[in-house]
C-alpha cells in the first residue's frame, strides 16, 4: 500500500477525508482538518457503522452495479462486450464511481487486494470506454447498441443530438465530476495512476470545450466543480481550478450559447453572488454551495463568502428539518418555500443531507464557528444515518419525518445515487472529528477512539473515552509527542448542550435546561467559557493530561416556529444529538398518529442493548386520539423503519 499524495498535497474532507489537510497552495482553509486516516473510531455507534460499510454496503453495491449492467456499459461503450447498453439513465455511470471512491477510502484503513484487483478491472474499463479525446459517458458512445427509440428514451429528450446537449438534463459533467473525485482517491490509496490519468484526459476536454471561447454553458447537475477543484488540488493544475470557477460564474447568466437561464431548479436564476434563498434541486444547491465554498477559501473571494453565509442562513432559519434534512417537497426533489416543511411527505433526500454535510465542514473550516459543526452533526446523526439500515443492505432514498406505514428501505434503486453515495461518505466520517489552527486543536465531535494531531509541526495523540452519544461524559488524555507542548485545546459545547435547538431558532426547547457543563483539567476544575461554540483550555500539556468534560443529556422537548404550518401545536424529543421518533411496535395499538403529548408527562430514559444494535429509548405515557392513557417509548429517528411497516411518528401533538 502506498501512502502517496494523501500525506503531502490535499486538504482533508472538504476535499477528501483522507488527506493530510496539508496543502500546497499559497492560500486555502485556514482551519486544516485531520484526517481519517489519523483517526481510529473505537466507540460502539460509529465504528460498526463504519465496518458494516467497508464489508457490507460497498460490495453488496459492486453487485448490484453488476446486476443492474451499470459495470457492463463501460465493457459495452470500450468494444470488451457485445451485450446491448443497459439501464434507465445516463447518469447510472456516477454510481461506479462513488464505489470505486469510497472502497479506496476504506483501503486506506484496511487494505484489501482482492477489492482491489476488482478495481484495477474496473479502471481498465474506464480506459477502454474513453473516446480518443477523453470524452467518457457511455450511453453516448454505446448509444447504437440500443437504437434511437431506447436511446431517446433514456436520454429524455430525443433532441440529444451530439453528445455535449441537453447538458442541463444529462449529466455529462455530474458523472465526470464523481469519476474525478473517484480517480483523486483512488490514486492516493494505491499510487497507481490509471484513473486519475483517464479524470485528466476528460477534464483536459472539458477545459478545452467549455468556455466563453467555447461552449459557455454551466452543467445542470452541480458536482463537476468539486471534482476539478480536488484533481486541481492534487495535480496543481491551474486550469482544473479555473475551470470549477467558470462553471460557478455562468450560473444565473446569459451567454454566446444561450439566450434564457434553465432557472431556479438547477439554481440558474441568478449569480451566485446574488443569491439570497436556497431553491430548486436540493442535492444540486448543495453540491454547488460546497464548490463555491472551495473556491472562497482558495481565493479568498469575500463576495462567495458573502453569498454563501447568507443562503446557510435561509437554510437552517427556515428550510431545515429537525433530523437536519433539506429538500421539504417530492416535486423535484427540492427546496419548497421557505418554513414548508411537511412531514409525511418530506422528501430529505439521503444525498442532499450528504451535500449539506459537505457544505457545512467546509464553511467551518472557512469561519472556525461551531454552529456549521452543530449543523453537521444534526445531520450525521438523524438526516444522513436514517439513510442506510443497519446491515448495510436496504435504503431510504427520501427520509420522512411521519409515515402511515407506506415506507420501508429498499435494496436498490433505479436512480440509486443515495446507497452509493453513503458508500463514499460513511468511511469519511472519522475526518470531521478534529481540525487545527496555528496553535489551536479543535475537538469538533465525540466518540471513542484515538487520533494523532499535527499541530505547530509536532504531533499530538488524543485518545477519547466516551460512550457518545448515549453519555454526555468524555474524557480526553493528551498526549504530545515531546513534554512542555504549549498549544490551546478547543472542545466544541454542542449548541443542545448551550439550550439552543438548532443555530438560527426555527426550533427551540419548551424549557431551558440549566444544569451546570462541567469542565476539569488533570481533576482541577476550568471555567467554560464559550466563544463561537468553543470553551478553550490554553496551557503547557505533558503526556497523559487529562481533560474531562460533562455534557448534561436531559430528554429536550423541542418545538417548532409557528411559521411551519405542519408543526404548530406539535412537540418533537431530543437527547444529546439525537432527534426521537414514537414507531408503531412501541406503543399500544400500533398508532402513532393520534398521540398528545403534555408538557407535564413525565419522560425517562432506558437502554435497549439488545433493540435495533442498541439504543437509548425515551419512555413516557401519552393520550390516544380516543382519550386513552397509553405507554409509549421511543426510538432515535436513525433507527426507524426496521421492524415492519407501520405508523411513525417525529412531531406529537403538545398537550397543555
Amino acid at each position: 500500500m502506498r501512502w502517496t499524495s494523501c500525506f503531502t498535497a490535499v486538504i482533508c474532507l472538504a476535499i477528501c477525508s483522507f488527506c493530510s489537510g496539508k496543502s500546497p497552495l499559497k492560500k486555502d482553509y485556514p482551519y486544516r482538518p485531520t484526517p481519517a486516516t489519523k483517526v481510529e473510531l473505537t466507540d460502539q455507534f460509529w465504528r460498526p457503522r463504519i465496518e458494516t460499510n467497508r464489508t457490507a454496503t460497498v460490495p453488496y453495491s459492486f453487485g448490484k452495479c453488476e446486476e443492474t449492467g451499470r459495470i457492463e456499459n463501460f465493457k459495452i461503450a470500450g468494444g470488451l462486450s457485445e451485450k446491448k447498453w443497459r439501464g434507465e439513465f445516463g447518469f447510472d455511470d456516477s454510481d461506479v464511481s462513488k464505489i470505486i471512491e469510497g472502497a479506496a477510502y476504506c483501503w486506506m484503513t484496511h487494505p484489501d487486494d482482492q477489492q482491489q484487483k476488482y478495481v484495477a478491472d474496473l479502471v481498465s474499463y474506464y480506459a477502454a470506454a474513453q473516446e480518443d479525446d477523453g470524452f467518457l459517458y457511455t450511453l453516448w458512445t454505446a448509444r447504437e447498441t440500443i437504437g434511437e427509440e431506447a436511446f431517446n428514451k433514456v436520454a429524455c429528450r430525443p433532441e440529444y443530438t451530439d453528445r455535449w446537449s441537453l447538458i442541463n438534463n444529462a449529466h455529462q459533467l455530474y458523472n465526470l465530476g464523481h469519476m474525478f473525485e473517484a480517480g483523486v482517491a483512488h490514486f492516493e490509496a494505491t499510487g497507481d495512476r490509471g484513473l486519475l490519468d483517464v479524470c485528466r484526459r476528460s477534464a483536459d476536454l472539458v477545459c478545452k470545450t467549455f468556455g466563453l471561447n467555447g461552449i459557455a454553458l454551466p452543467p445542470g447537475h452541480e458536482e463537476i466543480e468539486i471534482g476539478l477543484v480536488k484533481l486541481y488540488r492534487v495535480t496543481g493544475e491551474q486550469r482544473y481550478l479555473d475551470q470549477a470557477k467558470f462553471f460557478i460564474e455562468q450560473r444565473g447568466r446569459t451567454s454566446r450559447s444561450r439566450d434564457k437561464v434553465w432557472g431556479p431548479y438547477s439554481q440558474d436564476h441568478l449569480p451566485l453572488v446574488e443569491q439570497d434563498k436556497a431553491v430548486g434541486h436540493a442535492v444540486r444547491a448543495g453540491y454547488f454551495y460546497a464548490a463555491a465554498t472551495d473556491l472562497a477559501a482558495i481565493e479568498g473571494n469575500t463576495e462567495y463568502t458573502a453569498a454563501l453565509d447568507r443562503l446557510w442562513r435561509n437554510v437552517v432559519e427556515t428550510q431545515m428539518y429537525i433530523t437536519g434534512g433539506v429538500g421539504g417537497t417530492a416535486e423535484g426533489e427540492a427546496f419548497g418555500a421557505e418554513y414548508q416543511l411537511p412531514n409525511e411527505t418530506a422528501y430529505c433526500e439521503t444525498c442532499a443531507q450528504i451535500a449539506q454535510c459537505l457544505w457545512n465542514h467546509r464553511l467551518f473550516l472557512l469561519h472556525g464557528d461551531g454552529k456549521y459543526l452543530d449543523v453537521l452533526e444534526r445531520i450525521l446523526y438523524n438526516g444522513m444515518l436514517s439513510g442506510v439500515s443497519l446491515d448495510g443492505k436496504k435504503f431510504f432514498y427520501p427520509n420522512p419525518l411521519s409515515s402511515s406505514g407506506q415506507h420501508e428501505r429498499s435494496p436498490w434503486f433505479g436512480c440509486s445515487c443515495c446507497p452509493s453515495n453513503l458508500c463514499r461518505f460513511i468511511p469519511s466520517v472519522p475526518g470531521f472529528f478534529y481540525a487545527v489552527k496555528d496553535d489551536n486543536v479543535y475537538v469538533n465531535l465525540y466518540a471513542a477512539g484515538t487520533a494523532q494531531v499535527e499541530v505547530q509541526d509536532s504531533a499530538v495523540k488524543i485518545e477519547q473515552q466516551t460512550t457518545y452519544p448515549r453519555s454526555g461524559e468524555v474524557k480526553l488524555i493528551v498526549t504530545p509527542l515531546q513534554d512542555g507542548a504549549k498549544f490551546a485545546l478547543k472542545l466544541r459545547i454542542p449548541g443542545w448542550a448551550r439550550n439552543e435547538a438548532l443555530p438560527g431558532g426555527l426550533y427551540t426547547f419548551v424549557e431551558a435546561d440549566h444544569s451546570p457543563i462541567s469542565l476539569t483539567v488533570n481533576s482541577e476544575a476550568q471555567s467554560v467559557e464559550v466563544d463561537h461554540g468553543f470553551t478553550t483550555i490554553n496551557r503547557v500539556w505533558n503526556a497523559g493530561d487529562e481533560v474531562a468534560l460533562t455534557l448534561p443529556m436531559p430528554v429536550r422537548r423541542v418545538l417548532c416556529s409557528d411559521k411551519v404550518a405542519a408543526n404548530r401545536g406539535r412537540v418533537a424529543l431530543q437527547r444529546g444529538p439525537l432527534v426521537y421518533c414514537v414507531e408503531h411496535p412501541d406503543v399500544a395499538g400500533g398508532k402513532t398518529h393520534g398521540l398528545v403529548l403534555t408538557d407535564d408527562a413525565p419522560l425517562a430514559i432506558a437502554e435497549a442493548d439488545e433493540l435495533l444494535s442498541g439504543v437509548t429509548t425515551i419512555t413516557g405515557v401519552a393520550q390516544s386520539a380516543t382519550g386513552e392513557t397509553v405507554k409509549f417509548a421511543a426510538i432515535p429517528y436513525y433507527a426507524w423503519a426496521h421492524r415492519g411497516k407501520g405508523e411513525m411518528d417525529v412531531w406529537l401533538a403538545r398537550g397543555g
